[in-house]
């Protein structure tokens, strides 16, 4: 039943965002009683505070899955840059994003939500890092791993307005080349 609840809140906050995602849609959503939602979660922060877990747990594997269908060898960096827009352009990406919204003014999210976000973006930085084979310990490299992750959030973000996906591929591809040279030739040595 949890989990049917968690899976309707999150369907809702993709749907409805926070503002429209309510107790009683949930329910209904997830086949549940009203009684029993309330059971669980009396109020819609306890659902939105477990929710904010789920979809981290739902994030984690996404990326884990994506993760495992990757090339080796050449294209790879391209591959992964493809597969983090993909990720950052995802409904789990949409409902991730109403909560970082309504955390901003809601102590009690904020608290559930900002430790589990630098959490998961610590681990999808270590998960690139380790993905593109780079050595964090040359120059520039640190910051060239988090461009990335800003670039892919970023249009991500603006994925949620309409589908940006053509102009979000090329972008990418743009970028992945960038980041091949300059990991290739960290410090622009001719060498």
């Amino acid at each position: 039943m949890r989990q049917r609840l968690m899976d309707a809140t999150v369907e809702l906050l993709v749907e409805k965002g926070f503002g429209g995602t309510t107790t009683t849609l949930v329910s209904e959503r997830a086949g549940v009683s009203r009684g029993a939602q309330l059971h669980h979660f009396p109020t819609k922060n306890d659902l939105v505070v477990a929710a904010v877990s789920h979809l981290t747990a739902i994030r984690g594997s996404d990326l884990e899955a994506a993760v495992a269908r990757l090339p080796r060898g050449e294209g790879r960096t391209e591959a992964v840059v493809q597969m983090l827009g993909d990720h950052f352009a995802s409904d789990v990406f949409t409902a991730a994003l109403e909560l970082w919204v309504a955390a901003r003014t809601d102590e009690h999210l904020h608290e559930a939500v900002a430790p589990l976000e630098q959490h998961l973006g610590r681990e999808t930085h270590r998960l690139t890092v380790e993905l593109l084979g780079i050595d964090e310990g040359r120059p520039g490299t640190r910051e060239l791993v988090q461009a990335t992750l800003d670039l892919v959030r970023g249009l991500g973000l603006a994925n949620t307005l309409g589908d940006d996906a053509r102009r979000r591929r090329r972008i990418l591809t743009e970028w992945a080349r960038t980041l091949d040279a300059a990991l290739r030739n960290p410090q622009g040595d001719d060498a």
